[in-house]
């Protein structure tokens, strides 16, 4: 380990290309990184700490950025940082650290950074198999919309992808052959990382019957019918997350029901069949099975009854 002559902040460009070439980080990402990291930077400049290098770094200054990000507001409601906002600037100055360790660069451990801990904000909200099934029979299916619509909530149910994945789909990637029951198809998530996704023989069905009436040439599997003539046809995120609260609405379900809603209730009922975390994982596409154990609590009840039923001592 060696100790840099630059001051924490002109590590950033550096930082980036180490995410990009290193962690496989899109752009977007990277930029989301430097965002959060300003937050820090800012910090230091008004600790008069912007000449800090990275081994003079202490626990002591981490405890200090900690209270500043505790203690900031948003500007347009007045209200404090949450939890979960906060851990965000704190992960982001953990990949900083975990740079300057990849690099051998001397500097405080990322472990000594801990998070803020957050009660009740991550909070998973899915459907059970009754809810999806109100939801699945509310788009007028005899209008061209109607299938459109449908197929995409079988779509999102059956594959879990989330609505960027969703929305990127074009139309030659899906080649249904007569007696198809499934279909395997790689797709590139978050980070740049491929993984596969399942449509169902149900799913097929409906992506079937509204690719029939497709006369168009559009490139995008999902497209909107009220755009401008010459306009992009292809569904933004937003409009799928319209349709999908419209669909909410007319099936009596809470308005809280978004596309993540959907990914969250297709690892739901994978739990509740059996699937273990790790399988569920490759699923979403998840890099940590950190980000997947958030689904645990949905089978704790169902353990706690097995374990009842089968390992408890009779009398």
């Amino acid at each position: 380990m060696e100790k840099s002559p630059k001051p924490i902040p002109h590590h950033l460009s550096d930082f980036l290309d180490w995410l990009e070439i290193e962690k496989g980080l899109s752009s977007k990402s990277q930029e989301n990184y430097a965002r959060f990291l300003k937050r820090f930077f800012d910090w230091l400049e008004i600790s008069s700490l912007e000449n800090l290098k990275p081994h003079e770094l202490t626990p002591e200054h981490i405890w200090k950025y900690r209270l500043f990000l505790s203690r900031q507001y948003l500007p347009k409601t007045k209200q404090p940082l949450k939890k979960s906002t906060q851990n965000y600037y704190l992960i982001a100055l953990r990949s900083l650290l975990n740079y300057f360790a990849d690099r051998d660069i001397l500097s405080l451990p990322a472990e000594k950074i801990k998070l803020a801990k957050d009660k009740g904000e991550r909070q998973v909200r899915f459907l059970n198999l009754e809810q999806l099934e109100k939801l699945f029979l509310t788009p007028d299916v005899s209008k061209i919309q109607g299938l459109r619509d449908r197929a995409i909530l079988e779509t999102l149910f059956s594959t879990g992808t989330r609505i960027a994945e969703l929305t990127a789909l074009n139309r030659e990637q899906i080649k249904i052959k007569l007696g198809m029951e499934e279909l395997e198809l790689s797709i590139v998530g978050k980070g740049g990382r491929i993984r596969t996704v399942y449509f169902s023989q149900r799913a097929l069905f409906w992506l079937k019957k509204y690719l029939e009436t497709r006369k168009d040439k559009e490139k995008a599997l999902f497209i909107n019918y009220r755009s401008k003539i010459r306009a992009p046809r292809r569904l933004t995120p937003r409009s799928i997350e319209k349709i999908i609260k419209k669909c909410a609405i007319l099936a009596g379900l809470p308005l809280t029901t978004t596309p993540h809603v959907m990914r969250h209730s297709f690892a739901t009922d994978l739990l509740n069949q059996g699937v273990d975390l790790r399988t569920i994982q490759e699923f979403l596409g998840h890099k940590s099975i950190a980000a997947t154990q958030i689904y645990a609590h949905v089978t704790s009840k169902q353990l706690r009854d097995i374990h009842r039923k089968f390992h408890s001592l009779k009398e």
